[in-house]
């Protein structure tokens, strides 16, 4: 499932962000590339555990853990912190796809790759190019949101961002492990979670309601791991 979630963070928030980034030292993103993404990968990255990064990705968060849809849509059990990446004159990242498991730096702390995110912080006219393009059994998926908005994907797509010709693109990116690993489960639950939500503000609860979150909710027993 390839969900596109608006206004993560508020235009303050962005603006904030923005200008920290900005101002900030940046490195060779290969840092964390491995071997297969190294081959491919051209862009500035901000370094794990600068102050900037910590405080930008504790903001990331808290908003994350406001936002129905993507609690509803990644069922997360445990979250990667966020990192931070610039593309510019020309840089790109080839077609890759995310490595299965993260390490926590500094942590005793190992993450499964089930979905990866992507969160805008330049408008679409600020630079040219820079699409994210995301594949999956349906074709290709070009991706390039507003400031504030982000996008949600299964870690197991193939994806890329294509040449940034103009301007800066910069943007957070992160994994997270969901108590459900399967992508096809999750969406399930997401549709069904969606249309309780839907009923509930249409009208008061019915024994229907009712039975249907029941559904919900054993679903998600069967299903979660945690």
């Amino acid at each position: 499932m390839l969900l596109k979630i608006q206004n993560v963070l508020s235009q303050e928030q962005v603006k904030h962000a923005k200008q920290m980034l900005l101002e900030a030292d940046w490195t060779d993103g290969n840092v964390t590339a491995g071997y297969q993404s190294s081959q491919s990968k051209n862009n500035l990255q901000l370094p794990e555990g600068s102050a900037t990064a910590n405080q930008l990705g504790e903001m990331i968060l808290q908003a994350l853990g406001q936002s129905n849809m993507f609690m509803s849509a990644a069922l997360p059990l445990k979250i990667f912190p966020p990192l931070f990446n610039c593309y510019q004159g020309g840089q790109s990242f080839g077609t890759h796809v995310d490595n299965a498991i993260r390490q926590v730096p500094g942590m005793p702390v190992k993450v499964r790759t089930d979905l990866s995110m992507t969160v805008f912080f330049c408008d679409p006219d600020e630079y040219d190019g820079g699409e994210l393009v995301i594949e999956d059994t349906y074709g290709s998926h070009k991706v390039k949101l507003p400031a504030g908005d982000m996008v949600l994907y299964p870690s197991t797509s193939l994806h890329r961002v294509t040449p940034v010709t103009r301007g800066r693109r910069i943007s957070s990116f992160f994994w997270l492990q969901s108590m459900v690993a399967s992508d096809e489960k999750r969406s399930i639950l997401y549709d069904m979670d969606m249309a309780i939500q839907s009923l509930r503000a249409q009208v008061q609860d019915s024994p229907e309601i009712v039975q249907l979150t029941g559904v919900y909710h054993n679903l998600l027993r069967q299903w979660a791991q945690t």
